[in-house]
């Protein structure tokens, strides 16, 4: 008898919990989750094209700036270490290299003058800027997803629902540190 008491208030919990449960926030935190990986997924397609474009642009350097092989070293194992990320973690640290790696190629591009009028340069050199910027907008909007869940992950009371269901806060795409020095500029 007293078992049936508990069956049926057990079944009338889990019917009352199952009903309140898109009142308590699980459908928003399904959709932002999704809405995060959706946001993710663009910054990984604008990884792949700039890392569909570096082996050119390399390639390009290569034949300008033989004595330049550190560089270019460089900039190949950043390109693999991004397309060889496992996490979200590890490939917003391996484009943070590679952007760093570009960098270095960009200045030494500048020490070869018949390098920077080559017109394959150029057009390699207009795509990656336009990647960059494609780039730089997915991972804007990454964020501002990423933002609008973590919100939800930590507000009261969706933040019971998040624990009980393993929603947890989603990591930010933050710049490299070298990125936040003030770049010096020579006369």
């Amino acid at each position: 008898m007293m078992n049936r008491r508990r069956l049926l208030a057990l079944a009338a919990a889990t019917l009352a919990s199952m009903l309140t449960l898109p009142g308590c926030g699980y459908n928003t935190l399904v959709k932002q989750n999704e809405a995060v990986d959706a946001a993710w997924s663009e910054v990984q397609n604008q990884l792949q094209r700039r890392n569909d474009l570096i082996p050119n642009l390399v390639n390009t350097v290569k034949g300008f700036a033989q004595q330049e092989k550190d560089v270019l070293i460089k900039v190949t194992e950043a390109r693999s270490r991004v397309a060889g990320a496992g996490t979200p973690q590890e490939a917003m640290q391996a484009s943070n290299e590679l952007s760093g790696a570009l960098s270095r190629l960009l200045v030494v591009v500048e020490q070869y003058p018949q390098l920077k009028s080559d017109q394959n340069f150029l057009r390699l050199q207009d795509e990656l800027a336009g990647t960059e910027n494609r780039l730089s907008v997915a991972r804007m909007r990454y964020n501002e997803q990423v933002q609008g869940y973590n919100a939800q992950v930590k507000s009261f009371p969706t933040n019971l629902m998040a624990k009980m269901f393993g929603f947890d806060a989603r990591p930010y795409f933050e710049a490299p540190e070298s990125a936040r020095a003030v770049p010096e500029v020579k006369f």
